[in-house]
């Protein structure tokens, strides 16, 4: 029996400001798939690595990559806000592909797929949400919670989802609050589907029906998963993603 090829390390992408991004790209048909983590998570989480070997065995070409402070780009966390990872993402998504691209997001990623088709809408053709959250600095956080970030300039608390705490600091906030999006029209004109758990304890189930409302788009549909959770990363949540993922880009 063969010994398991070892995944090889990640391409390191040269920004502006010195610091390096990690990521992965596939060539392939196009539009391409770029998948944007959520928060504290990284391109080598279980959605991300089960779409990218859908994509290898489909021929369809793929971009994932890490956020600075995350998985394995340079940088600090806590130095990163919504606005600075939206920026590392637009930076790859410009510097590497070429042509179309279809945006997974999932959780804040999905928030980050939002601002990214506003900031691109030539290029963006299709968007896919796995539990996507946009404006949670409003509706996720308590009065104490902000109480908190004001005075303390930054709220460590556990999580199911990982070894270490979340830590969400004040700049973070308070860039997400300056992005917020639900209180009028998401002037986003392409194709979206949203996947969501009913089970969800993290982002209300009903977050994506307000965000189906606010697109422009006429071509948004919103898959309710009832007895799914936040993560949406059993087999068959997995499966629909890439049902959902193909169906999206064989309309093109």
């Amino acid at each position: 029996m063969e010994p398991a090829k070892a995944n090889p390390p990640p391409s390191l992408f040269a920004c502006p400001d010195g610091g390096r991004l990690a990521y992965r790209h596939r060539t392939g048909d196009g539009p391409t798939l770029v998948f944007l983590p959520g928060y504290m998570s990284d391109m080598e989480g279980g959605k991300a690595v089960a779409l990218d070997a859908w994509a290898a065995g489909s021929g369809r070409a793929m971009l994932r990559f890490d956020y600075g402070g995350n998985g394995a780009s340079e940088g600090r966390f806590e130095d990163g806000t919504l606005a600075t990872w939206r920026d590392d993402a637009l930076q790859l998504i410009d510097a590497l592909v070429h042509g179309p691209v279809v945006l997974v997001g999932s959780s804040m990623g999905g928030w980050l797929a939002l601002l990214i088709a506003l900031a691109r809408p030539d290029k963006v053709v299709g968007l896919v949400g796995i539990a996507a959250a946009p404006d949670f600095t409003e509706w996720g956080f308590t009065d104490a919670d902000k109480a908190l970030l004001a005075t303390e300039g930054r709220i460590v608390e556990p999580t199911p989802y990982g070894d270490q705490p979340y830590v969400t600091t004040l700049a973070f906030w308070q860039s997400g609050q300056a992005l917020r999006l639900l209180s009028g029209e998401i002037a986003i004109s392409c194709p979206v589907r949203l996947l969501q758990g009913q089970e969800d304890r993290d982002v209300p189930w009903q977050t994506a029906l307000r965000i189906a409302q606010r697109l422009r788009s006429s071509d948004v549909q919103t898959l309710l998963v009832k007895d799914g959770d936040h993560r949406l990363s059993r087999d068959a949540d997995i499966a629909l993603l890439i049902r959902t993922v193909a169906s999206l880009l064989d309309s093109f």
